[in-house]
């Protein structure tokens, strides 16, 4: 009898039933176009604990009880297949894993749906990968508590591990909470791309560096703070030459696609009412990028503000910017993780979630595309302090932020200067200089708003949550409005 059963036998599912078989587990296949099946048994899966089938019943039919089926398939309306295709085979007790990457209120639904139906239902974020399915993804699952204890075991044996040994795999909390986690991952992951593109178009067309130069900064910059996957990803990217002996990446189109994670981050902190600026930005980067042929058009007809812009347009000392735009991407990072872990916080109180951050700082440690030395940071904030209010309130992020500052300002400023676009780098800066003020100008927005649309403020000589409405014209009358947030 297998130990689990999985269904989907694409890249993920493949080498997640691998990475299971080499750890001793036995494992059970079915894919949809059966064919796949055998060609798995007779080739990578050979020789290993590895049972083929070909239809769910027969799936199902090979599994220890309580019955563990785990569904690594497009997410949508085909996980609402499978999970009515299996259903009718299990008995209550018997646990569904998605293991895609879902929208979380899908897996809220599916926990309720599953629990009528006396079965426990685990949504859980898989992140790093082809290698890291094989190798040790991290993993974050969430849904019926209950469930966790039948596949701790299987989940914290192939998943990766820190530095430390400890596995980067979880229990992160009940309903969504799970694939709510590897959204802001994703949405987090969305942000560091976006930063490190604009590190490397300010240093190739601001300063005019080549690929071999640009080679040895990203692999200068992976012995410090910014030690991580992508770093070490673009390190080796500007080394890689195409058939004719040139930069490949130099040849690929500048128009980003996306799979939705990034935009449902977004959406959700809006819903949040979070200033999650970056992954915004960063995701509305993605989508100007994707008018590619309205650039173009817009390249001939809008000038910028230095002539032949923006290739080698700076004129000052290259090796300090060069560190200037260094210390601006560890800054930006920063406040990108700590609006990340804002939205977490905001989302558990609103769904009920205890999350342990320093925990989900662990299971991003290895494993998944974001995982980076930085993250060790991260844990022993939340560690030290598990009730930590904002992320750069601690010691050692304030420090470094505060280190940072100048070469923040003087690459946000010389960026607008010659025309270089950062808009990840910039929401950053402006985010850190919001959150530290103690006065912004909202308090003219609120005038207007009571004065065109009479929807009242509150004020600085009165307590918290009175609100008051002027007749601003003298012919507006002394009716307000209701006073709400949407």
């Amino acid at each position: 009898m297998a130990d689990i059963g999985l269904i989907g036998l694409a890249v993920m599912g493949q080498n997640l039933v691998l990475n299971m078989a080499d750890h001793g587990f036995t494992v059970a296949v079915y894919n949809r176009t059966t064919s796949r099946v055998d060609d798995f048994i007779a080739g990578p899966a050979a020789g290993k604990s590895i049972v083929g089938t070909h239809s769910v019943e027969e799936l199902v039919s090979k599994l220890d009880r309580p019955r563990r089926v785990m569904l690594m398939v497009k997410a949508g309306s085909v996980v609402d297949d499978f999970i009515a295709q299996v259903v009718p085979h299990l008995e209550a007790g018997d646990i569904i894993i998605d293991g895609g990457n879902s929208h979380f209120p899908d897996t809220v639904r599916r926990v309720d749906e599953l629990a009528q139906k006396g079965l426990l239902f685990i949504g859980t974020g898989v992140s790093g990968g082809e290698e890291g399915a094989r190798n040790g993804p991290s993993i974050m699952p969430g849904g019926n508590r209950d469930a966790w204890p039948h596949v701790k075991k299987i989940f914290q044996s192939i998943c990766a591990h820190t530095p430390d040994g400890e596995p980067c795999c979880d229990w992160v909390g009940d309903g969504g909470a799970g694939h709510y986690v590897k959204m802001v991952h994703n949405g987090i992951e969305y942000g560091d791309m976006q930063l490190i593109g604009e590190a490397y178009h300010l240093m190739h067309a601001g300063l005019g560096m080549n690929y071999d130069d640009l080679h040895e900064v990203f692999s200068a910059w992976n012995t410090t703070e910014l030690d991580s996957f992508l770093i070490e990803i673009t390190r080796d990217i500007m080394a890689f030459k195409d058939e004719d002996g040139r930069p490949l990446v130099e040849k690929i189109l500048d128009a980003a696609g996306q799979k939705g994670t990034g935009k449902w981050t977004a959406i959700s902190a809006l819903d949040m009412g979070m200033p999650v600026t970056l992954i915004g930005e960063a995701v509305f980067a993605r989508t100007l990028s994707a008018i590619k042929d309205e650039r173009v058009e817009a390249s001939k007809r809008l000038a910028g503000p230095v002539a032949g812009a923006p290739y080698g347009a700076y004129d000052g000392d290259r090796t300090a910017f060069v560190e200037d735009i260094r210390k601006a991407l560890l800054a930006s990072k920063i406040i990108s993780y700590a609006q990340g872990y804002m939205l977490m916080a905001a989302a558990a109180a609103e769904y009920g979630w205890s999350i342990d951050y320093g925990a989900v700082a662990n299971m991003w440690r290895g494993g998944c595309i974001i995982r980076s030395v930085f993250l060790g940071d991260i844990n022993k904030a939340y560690v030290t302090n598990p009730v930590l209010k904002n992320l750069i309130l601690a010691d050692y992020f304030r420090d470094k932020l505060a280190d940072a500052q100048g070469s923040w300002r003087r690459v946000v400023a010389t960026a607008a200067q010659i025309g270089i676009p950062i808009p990840a780098f910039a929401t950053a800066l402006s985010f850190y200089d919001g959150y530290r003020s103690a006065v912004v100008p909202a308090n003219l927005i609120q005038a207007q708003r009571d004065y065109f649309g009479a929807h009242t403020y509150e004020r600085t000589d009165k307590p918290r949550g009175e609100y008051f409405h002027t007749n601003w014209t003298g012919t507006g009358g002394d009716v307000s409005s209701s006073t709400y947030n949407a």
